[in-house]
């Protein structure tokens, strides 16, 4: 593997993670200097071997990539979450959204009834500063199926770097701001542990539980009530490992038969 260091000083941090007031939502600025530095949003060597083009979580070391010619990349620090380990492979950027609506899944708020207000009948989360989401979002599907994995901002920066409880691959708002300008629809992404080559999943998966979401409601635009779906319309089903209580889904396109652009 060629070296992927690059020297980068906190006062780059500074420049990095500074306040963002053009955004919808103004954005603080990130505290870098709690940050350790390899995390910062950086070019680098491209350690990859993936074509120009691609985005590569590197879930073995919390990297994401996003690979330039001339054997570079932009490498991005990242935060991941159970769901975060629980699918691997090949996929592509479906699509991606600006200040995402967040939605607890309904097992969710059966546990936790202070969360109804957010439900999918309650229309989820809205966009903010606070919202689990973030500021941006990027949809992984492969062919025409969500595979339910989500790259996306948090306001919880401290969590860059590390495993946490819940969420897919998270990233600093300012980064995932960045990262949502470089890449456009369609985009190919490879989730793999580059530390440990032919070992895509790094959790213990082993005692995660296969979960099997079965699509609940018709309505895929979020501009009707939300109704039960047509006994008659065959349940699409699909089976995966783990799917953790906090993914983050935003309810306009929650079901499976929808794909953007089709």
């Amino acid at each position: 593997m060629r070296s992927e260091t690059v020297s980068v000083s906190q006062a780059n941090g500074a420049l990095l993670y500074a306040a963002k007031a053009d955004e919808q939502f103004p954005l603080p600025a990130i505290p870098y200097q709690k940050i350790d530095p390899r995390f910062y949003r950086q070019m680098v060597s491209d350690p990859t071997g993936e074509a120009p083009g691609t985005l590569v979580v590197d879930v073995g070391n919390h990297y994401l990539y996003f690979t330039y010619p001339n054997g570079q990349a932009m490498r991005y620090g990242v935060g991941l979450g159970r769901a975060g380990f629980a699918w691997a492979g090949r996929g592509k950027i479906q699509y991606k959204r600006q200040w995402p609506r967040w939605t607890p899944p309904d097992e969710m708020v059966a546990r936790q009834p202070e969360l109804a207000k957010f439900s999918s009948d309650n229309g989820g989360m809205p966009p903010g500063i606070t919202n689990p989401l973030g500021a941006r979002a990027l949809y992984i599907f492969q062919g025409k199926e969500d595979t339910l994995y989500r790259i996306h901002g948090s306001p919880e920066w401290w969590t860059i770097g590390k495993s946490v409880s819940s969420g897919c691959v998270r990233m600093i708002n300012q980064d995932v701001a960045d990262l949502y300008g470089r890449v456009p629809d369609g985009t190919a992404v490879v989730v793999t542990n580059l530390s440990n080559p032919g070992v895509e999943i790094a959790d213990n998966v082993r005692e995660q539980e296969i979960y099997e979401p079965v699509r609940g409601y018709d309505d895929i635009y979020g501009d009707e009530p939300r109704r039960p779906a047509n006994a008659d319309r065959e349940v699409y089903r699909r089976r995966r490992i783990y799917r953790d209580p906090d993914v983050y889904d935003d309810p306009v396109y929650d079901d499976p038969y929808y794909v953007p652009g089709y």
